[in-house]
């Protein structure tokens, strides 16, 4: 095995990585959306359910955040036979993550001030109305620049799908190195695409989290 970096190498791995990335991408999009929907729901009826759906509730998500995503992936994996690799891993992402993000929506849900509280009560809003018009838009506002950092760790989570076979860009940088005998660049190449991915999401989120602050 060559030690010594050859351009030629990294660029002829980037087609494979590429495909890997296509996979990546796809996982962490449809990843983001389940659990920002999903979140959201844990977190308006962890507020407003009575306990006996509240207390199981709290139990489970609990239980969710306190076990490995890859132990996560494989129970499934194994689980649910009759569902791709892909389909499977997309879920896991997205149930697992919606568990933080019920927290950072249940923390905006929380500091929504209770004078809008009082004042949709004193309107007779309906609830779905309250919970539309006057509590979610300021929650969420609140709480964007937090799920965007959960969005960006989702992404760097997405090599934990090598081990239900989803050849997402990690592995296929692995694979194109166990074909060629030379990993330094595939890797290399991969690292460089995670950060090229990242860091312009990453300058929007502290954008964001500054012009919401004013």
């Amino acid at each position: 095995m060559n030690a010594q970096w050859s351009w030629e190498r990294a660029f002829d791995s980037l087609p494979v990585l590429l495909e890997g990335f296509r996979i990546t991408l796809l996982a962490t999009v449809l990843g983001f959306l389940i659990a920002a929907v999903l979140g959201l729901a844990v977190a308006v009826v962890r507020h407003s359910a009575p306990k006996a759906v509240t207390v199981p509730l709290r139990m489970v998500t609990e239980f969710i955040r306190l076990t490995p995503l890859v132990v996560q992936l494989l129970f499934a994996y194994y689980l649910l036979p009759q569902f791709s690799a892909l389909q499977i891993g997309i879920a896991v992402l997205g149930i697992h993550y919606s568990t933080y993000m019920a927290e950072v929506y249940r923390a905006g849900i929380d500091a929504v001030p209770p004078g809008q509280w009082e004042a949709a009560h004193a309107l007779s809003l309906p609830t779905v109305r309250k919970w539309r018009a006057v509590v979610l838009p300021q929650a969420i506002r609140k709480t964007t620049p937090a799920l965007g950092n959960y969005a960006i760790s989702m992404f760097k989570d997405t090599p934990f799908l090598f081990a239900i076979t989803v050849v997402e860009m990690v592995t296929a940088a692995q694979q194109y190195g166990a074909k060629t005998f030379q990993y330094l660049e595939p890797i290399t190449m991969a690292g460089v695409i995670f950060l090229i991915a990242s860091y312009p999401t990453s300058v929007l989120i502290r954008r964001l989290e500054k012009h919401l602050a004013y």
